[in-house]
């Protein structure tokens, strides 16, 4: 019966309230199931204006903030031959202010909306770009357009630093 009233209750969108009328209750519990299927008067719409869906969906689709680097050849295709300027956060699984700049370094890349992108490499995972590219501690930021790096920092920045960095990595 607590089944019944509960299912009758979901849907028909009443109050999520139990009544407090035990006459009340002894008449809901007494109805046969098959009435409770049948439309109710008092039943609103499914989807009240409060649990609408959205009505449109974004037209463009926009470039990932980020990604991660798989291999040295996905490096090379992704980030050597970017025709974007492209921030490499060389970073640590265990690393503790990696996981602070990682989001504030993608909050600011962000800001750009597109005109910057920016690469993961886990050190652990590639060291060998770790060792091509001089990083000696993580996290570690450089900048890569065309190819070639054009700036760098080490260690954690606050966000004016961050936006400053991006800034003048993509000219502005």
């Amino acid at each position: 019966m607590a089944q019944r009233l509960l299912f009758r209750r979901i849907w028909t969108g009443a109050p999520k309230v139990f009544p407090q009328n035990s006459a009340r209750t002894a008449a809901v519990a007494s109805s046969s199931f098959s009435t409770s299927l049948q439309p109710s008067l008092n039943r609103g719409p499914f989807l009240t204006p409060s649990r609408t869906l959205p009505r449109s969906l974004p037209l463009a689709f926009h470039r990932l903030v980020s990604f991660n680097v798989q291999d040295h050849d996905d490096f090379t295709e992704r980030v050597i031959n970017s025709e974007l300027p492209v921030l490499v956060d060389f970073h640590a699984q265990w690393c503790g202010p990696c996981k602070i700049l990682g989001p504030r370094l993608e909050k600011a890349i962000a800001k750009h909306k597109g005109r910057v992108a920016m690469a993961k490499v886990d050190i652990d995972d590639h060291t060998d770009l770790a060792i091509e590219y001089g990083v000696s501690a993580v996290p570690t930021v450089i900048a890569i357009r065309g190819g070639d790096v054009i700036d760098q920092f080490v260690g954690i920045k606050d966000d004016d630093q961050l936006d400053s960095f991006v800034s003048k990595v993509i000219g502005q």
